[in-house]
């Protein structure tokens, strides 16, 4: 990809596909780097004894493996598929196609800016990977949060076909917190005051946060928010806003989270 380096990191891992199977090993090229071919010894191919190379791997598998060795004089790689475990193993292959799935959008981004995709990569990934770490985070924030990606990118030329490829092709991710509000006020306006607490909460944000009623003068607060620290921050905000106005008028309250 135009983004990558020439060769790979010792430790990264990589994903590739198997080409050739040999007694003593396999080759593999390296689906993330032109196509560079790599080497897997057969003492990294599975722990303990490997008896038979073809119980583990074939040609044509798409394998995910970390690199062991690079020589960039040589242009020899050597990689281990038995030195990752099961989630760092998924993590990888979500991330792939990932980025993937990203390169796909910046062909529609270059459509719309009457350009190549390569042209289109070299205009705005550099400064989207520095910025949002990859190119699909940039694609999901900017379908997120398009107030905060645009000004973050207000005087690139490119910023308005990106957000609308982002918005029109990324379901933003979303976190859902809980927590459990006990407000009450025995006092004659009670219930006008329980409710006007609960107002309070949900004025902190209408769109993400939710009261539910479960038994008074217990109530159950639902936040959703596209990342969980702005979701605890803003789950703090709506209890707060709840007690505040509850204990002004004379109640209780207490909140617990779950």
């Amino acid at each position: 990809m135009p983004l990558r380096a020439e060769f790979p990191e010792e430790g990264e891992l990589v994903i590739g596909t198997v080409t050739s199977i040999r007694n003593f090993g396999a080759f593999v090229t390296l689906d993330e780097y032109a196509k560079r071919e790599a080497f897997i010894h057969l003492s990294e191919v599975a722990t303990g004894w490997v008896k038979y190379i073809r119980d583990h791997i074939r040609e044509g598998q798409k394998i995910v493996a970390r690199v062991l060795r690079v020589d960039s004089a040589k242009g020899q790689i050597d990689l281990s598929l038995k030195r990752i475990n099961d989630h760092q193993r998924r993590e990888k292959v979500q991330s792939w196609k990932n980025e993937q799935r990203a390169m796909r959008l910046v062909g529609e981004v270059a459509q719309s800016l009457k350009v190549s995709a390569d042209e289109a990569v070299n205009l705005f990934g550099p400064v989207l990977v520095e910025r949002y770490g990859s190119l699909f985070q940039a694609f999901e924030v900017a379908s997120a949060d398009p107030k905060r990606f645009q000004k973050e990118n207000e005087r690139a030329p490119w910023a308005t076909a990106f957000l609308r490829v982002a918005r029109e092709s990324i379901v933003p991710p979303h976190v859902t917190i809980l927590g459990t509000l006990e407000v009450s006020d025995p006092g004659p306006s009670g219930v006008d005051h329980v409710k006007a607490a609960l107002e309070a909460a949900e004025k902190v944000d209408p769109e993400s946060v939710e009261v539910q009623y479960v038994g008074a003068p217990r109530y159950r607060i639902r936040v959703r928010a596209s990342q969980y620290k702005q979701a605890e921050e803003t789950l703090r905000k709506a209890t707060d806003a709840a007690l505040k106005t509850i204990k002004s008028a004379g109640g209780e309250g207490t909140f617990t989270r779950a």
